[in-house]
């Protein structure tokens, strides 16, 4: 029985954990960020520009993250769409972190998908509004399982989404306009970086819509490769 008096959980902390390529162990999850506007071809297909002074950064909350090989459709959204992204999961963290370090701070890679509402984000976009609703829900980001690099920094690799054996995403990470370090750099330089963060580092041209019962494949060159189906 707990003592009334000593400060306790009134309910169990939630956690989530990711598996990690050929291993037992679990990478537990921290907080997730997310680089907008990343590849130049994807910010032209949107009509957007780019931020040339630094990234542009928004959040999805833990449960959005989802290895499973079925993901629930999910509700209030007429126009779902794609968007294949390199996940940074990171072993530490600090403030204003060099070049240097921030390559240090990182544990892994995976493949994962930013499924977004694009009407919600839509109408966010004109009323100035977060994009919480169109990027946040449930499962809203499957992902592989963590390919442990510690300590690597990607510059370069094949990235690609596939519906139902249609190619509809195809690209190579050295078409990020932020690389891995600065894009770890500058998030730094707002937020505390903490073991478990994970960063989703924008999505190449090409995305679309998607609809139930379709079969989704993401594969990033040496980092791993996922699929799903939408039920």
């Amino acid at each position: 029985m707990n003592d009334p008096q000593k400060p306790h959980f009134i309910f169990s902390p939630r956690i989530k954990g990711l598996q990690i390529l050929n291993s037992n162990a679990i990478f537990p999850v921290g907080k997730i960020y997310c680089v907008g506007r990343n590849y130049a071809k994807h910010a032209a297909e949107m009509n957007t520009s780019i931020d040339k002074d630094e990234p542009f950064f928004f959040s999805k909350p833990p449960q959005s993250l989802n290895q499973g090989n079925k993901i629930p459709f999910p509700k209030n959204t007429n126009d779902l769409q794609h968007e294949v992204e390199l996940a940074v999961c990171l072993k530490f963290g600090a403030e204003n972190l060099s070049k240097e370090d921030a390559i240090k701070c990182i544990y892994g890679y995976a493949a994962c998908v930013d499924l977004t509402k694009r009407d919600l984000q839509q109408i966010a976009k004109n009323e100035g509004k977060p994009w919480s609703t169109s990027k946040g829900f449930s499962n809203s980001a499957p992902i592989s399982q963590i390919n442990t690099m510690e300590g690597q920094l990607i510059e370069g690799g094949l990235i690609s989404l596939a519906v139902n054996g249609k190619q509809k995403q195809k690209s190579n990470l050295d078409q990020m306009i932020w690389k891995i370090d600065e894009i770890i750099c500058s998030l730094s330089r707002h937020v505390a970086l903490a073991p478990g963060d994970i960063i989703l580092t924008g999505t190449p041209e090409g995305v679309g819509p998607l609809i139930k019962g379709d079969e989704i494949e993401i594969k990033i060159e040496n980092v791993g490769e996922h699929k799903f189906k939408l039920t």
